[in-house]
């Protein structure tokens, strides 16, 4: 008789990626300064460690927040008691306010249309149960988030097509490309239920610019499916450019009360901007009413605890602090980034032109001994087991090119960082030198061929002369 379910037995989860099997490997021989410094640097986990420092600060100078005290008397029992499932109305409050901050307050989010998740993983399937059958299918632009694969699949029966785009152009969606997923779709007797894109991009680093918001937006209206923007790295552009948002998009078409803005759903999270993925604090909006009563209803699977929200309400509500906060993660955010892409140049190699995100979308294909996704997966277990650093493979975001891979910045010191370019740079040329070697040895065997060849038809040559010069 089977004892299990077939979710249990099956391999759908996508555990066994490359992507999952690098944090594997960390954990078994992770890099620590003093204890292992010969290990595993990981550079494959989104991590945004760079303003702890601010928000200890913060938590120093507020300690009724902390110590879960309102005006000086505990509020302990009062938070530890049963709430429900629409969250705190305090906290819902302050987390659209934050929002609102991050897109410049050129747009508005209405409390009441959020519901809380536990992070943006509960929230992106809780978006799936609401919007799709098991076997219909989102689209999804490449190279995406290898998580997707299981958070959006996994429990709801949902598929995934590929939107592929390509690096001629910077790895942007284009109608082409958008209109050519659909079809496959259809092909696979598959119902398009809608698009999901991350903004900024995971793993690319880079926003999605007017042209590819407004283009998403019509093939969506065209279409009469929905739009699911995972818009988690918002807080961390840095640069001159502000984050547009799908919001921005809607309000600049006087889309915002429209049938279409129904379908158009935003997922956000504390995990990236404030660095607090423990904290597992998600979120979805929508203007849909129907999503919005099913996902709270939902939300009772993955609540977010009341200790979280009363914390968080008080640090979101300070706008100083906010303000503060985020021109300060931005700034260090690109000084990290500087110091990556510096560290990658000087080992030979280059990345996509980013300014978002925790991570780079790094060039590698000049290393592989050949341009197919067997010699990608080759040099990735060299690049983990040999040189001791945890990167994720392109593969792995389904991306079309084999040699790109991402890197992660943001979750370790500067030390650690410039250890990890240290040792990719003792590589790259070690890979150099081999090859030289290599290609010399075989230069010289060719010359050697062709000397014997040249002496062999010589002495062919002569010998045949001989008899009739007697």
């Amino acid at each position: 008789m089977k004892q299990l379910s077939t979710k249990v037995t099956s391999n759908a989860h996508g555990q066994d990626s490359s992507y999952f099997l690098g944090w594997e490997e960390y954990e078994k021989n992770p890099y620590d300064e003093t204890k292992n410094p010969n290990g595993i640097i990981q550079m494959g986990l989104a991590e945004n460690q760079l303003c702890f420092d601010l928000i200890e600060t913060w938590l120093a100078k507020n300690p009724d927040a902390a110590g879960l005290k309102k005006d000086g008397q505990s509020i302990f029992k009062e938070l530890a008691l049963f709430q429900d499932y629409h969250g705190l109305p305090e906290f819902k409050k302050a987390l659209a306010e934050f929002m609102e901050e991050i897109r410049g307050n050129r747009v508005t989010f209405d409390p009441t249309k959020i519901v809380l998740a536990a992070g943006s993983t509960s929230a992106n399937e809780t978006l799936m149960f609401c919007l799709a059958e098991p076997g219909d299918a989102f689209l999804l632009p490449t190279p995406y988030y290898p998580g997707f694969d299981r958070d959006l699949k996994w429990r709801t029966g949902a598929e995934i097509v590929p939107i592929h785009c390509s690096s001629s152009n910077g790895f942007q969606i284009t109608e082409s490309a958008l209109q050519q997923a659909y079809q496959q779709a259809q092909k696979l007797d598959l119902k398009v239920k809608g698009v999901l894109v991350t903004n900024p991009s995971n793993p690319l680093g880079t926003m999605l610019t007017k042209r590819e918001l407004n283009l998403l937006v019509d093939f969506i209206t065209s279409k009469n499916i929905h739009l699911i923007s995972d818009e988690i790295y918002s807080g961390t552009v840095f640069g001159f450019e502000q984050f547009v948002s799908v919001m921005d998009v809607l309000k600049d078409k006087k889309l915002e009360n429209s049938e279409v803005s129904k379908r158009v759903h935003v997922v956000y999270s504390l995990s990236k901007d404030l660095g607090l993925p423990g904290f597992r604090v998600g979120a979805i909006y929508s203007n849909d009413e129907m999503v919005v009563s099913a996902a709270t209803k939902m939300s009772s699977f993955g609540l977010v605890s009341s200790q979280t929200q009363y914390l968080l309400s008080a640090l979101l509500s300070d706008k100083k602090f906010t303000g503060t906060y985020l021109n300060e993660n931005q700034k260090r955010l690109k000084i990290r980034q500087k110091q990556l892409v510096s560290g990658l140049e000087a080992a030979g190699v280059t990345c996509l032109k980013s300014n978002a995100g925790l991570f780079c979308w790094v060039d590698m294909r000049h290393l592989l001994d050949t341009n197919t996704f067997e010699a990608e997966l080759e040099l990735w277990k060299k690049i983990v087991y040999e040189v001791k650093l945890n990167i994720s493979p392109g593969s792995s975001c389904h991306c079309t090119e084999p040699g790109w891979f991402r890197v992660c910045f943001a979750n370790m010191s500067e030390e650690t960082l410039d250890l990890a370019m240290k040792r990719l740079k003792e590589y790259v040329e070690s890979t150099d030198s081999s090859r030289m070697i290599s290609k010399s040895s075989h230069e010289r065997i060719r010359s050697l061929r062709k000397r014997t060849v040249s002496n062999w038809v010589f002495r062919v040559s002569w010998t045949d002369r001989v008899p009739d010069e007697r």
